[in-house]
Formats: C-alpha cells, sequence, structure tokens
C-alpha cells in the first residue's frame, strides 16, 4: 500500500496538469491583455476576503508608482462582510511591511464588479462567478497565470486554517504576480518623459 503522502503529492500532479501545461499560454495571454493598460480602479476578490484579496490589494496599493496618477484599489469576497484578517494572515503579511489589522471583509457586489476597470481574482472559477453574475466585456484577471514562475495550479492558495508557511507562500506568490502586475500595466509609461 502506499504511503498517503505519496498518493496525495500524485493526484496533484494529475489534477493541476493542465495548469501547468498552459501556463506559458495563459501567462502570455494575461500580459497581452494589460500591457499597456493604465486602470483607474482595481478590484481584488478572494472568496472570504479575509486572507489573500486584501492582502493584494494592499500590496498593489503600496508598490505602485507615486509618479503615475492615484489608482482606486478595493478588495471584497463572496462571504462573511464584516471580518478582520486571522492573526495569521496578519503575521504573514506584517513580516512583509504590509498591515491588514484595519481590515474588515466586504461582500462583492455586482455594481462594483461592472464599475471596476480590472478585477483581479484568485482561481478561474471565481473568475467564472464573477463573469456569470455580471456578465462582464472581459474575463477577470487570475492572479496566478502572471506568475513568472514554473506553477502547481492557477489557484492562488488559500491560506485560511492552514499552516504559517502556507501563508507565507501564498503571500510570496501575490507578491511575484502583482509586481508583474504593476510592471505589465505600467510598460508603456516611462518615468522621466512622465516627470517632463
Amino acid at each position: 500500500m502506499f504511503p498517503k503522502r505519496i498518493l496525495t503529492a500524485s493526484w496533484r500532479a494529475v489534477r493541476y496538469a493542465p495548469d501547468r501545461a498552459f501556463h506559458s499560454l495563459r501567462r502570455n495571454s494575461a500580459i497581452s491583455g494589460i500591457s499597456g493598460r493604465i486602470p483607474r480602479s482595481v478590484l481584488f476578490i478572494c472568496y472570504g476576503n479575509v486572507c489573500r484579496s486584501p492582502y493584494a490589494a494592499a500590496v498593489f496599493s503600496k508598490r505602485w508608482p507615486g509618479f503615475l496618477p492615484k489608482v482606486a484599489v478595493s478588495s471584497a469576497g463572496f462571504v462573511g462582510p464584516g471580518r478582520g484578517s486571522p492573526d495569521q494572515a496578519l503575521a504573514a503579511a506584517s513580516r512583509r511591511g504590509i498591515d491588514l489589522g484595519a481590515h474588515r471583509s466586504t461582500l462583492v457586489f455586482t455594481q462594483a464588479v461592472r464599475s471596476a476597470d480590472l478585477i483581479v481574482v484568485m482561481s478561474a472559477s471565481q473568475a467564472r462567478s464573477i463573469n456569470r453574475v455580471a456578465s462582464l466585456l472581459s474575463a477577470p484577471l487570475v492572479l496566478g497565470d502572471l506568475d513568472p514562475k514554473p506553477i502547481l495550479t492557477r489557484t492562488i492558495v488559500d491560506p485560511w486554517g492552514l499552516p504559517d508557511e502556507v501563508f507565507d507562500e501564498s503571500y510570496e506568490r501575490i507578491d511575484r504576480c502583482i509586481d508583474e502586475l504593476i510592471r505589465h500595466t505600467t510598460s508603456a509609461i516611462q518615468p522621466n518623459a512622465e516627470r517632463e
């Protein structure tokens, strides 16, 4: 009989094989969709709006270049409004210089989705849910599609209730993807030309 961890690893390898196989194609498509298109507003969405999307929104706000026009940044989720981020999320974010202490979860509303220039989700299933509800002209961006590193899955893992290492891994991946998001949306802008 095979040990459980070997079976789990084998199942994951098979389950997420399409994500790995199509990552380069999806990455190129995502980059093409955002390149040189500076948004006026960005809405980050995850399931509960307490771990991933508030962290992504905070990182985006902190790293957005100061020489560019300010972008309205918000986050939302599908369940449980009014909740703060769990202690593990606060600690993991703090280790990266991000303070989530004042964050309170909000629900995603159709109007907010329709009015955002760019909608960023943590999984393909969230993108499908948003598209069904809001009937968008363009699909939400799955943040993990921007990952410059090889991936296991498109989804940025929800660390809720998992060990600290999972929070660190998820937040590290969000950092990489946000850096790519900012780099490609601002690719047509030259800082020196903007200041002149």
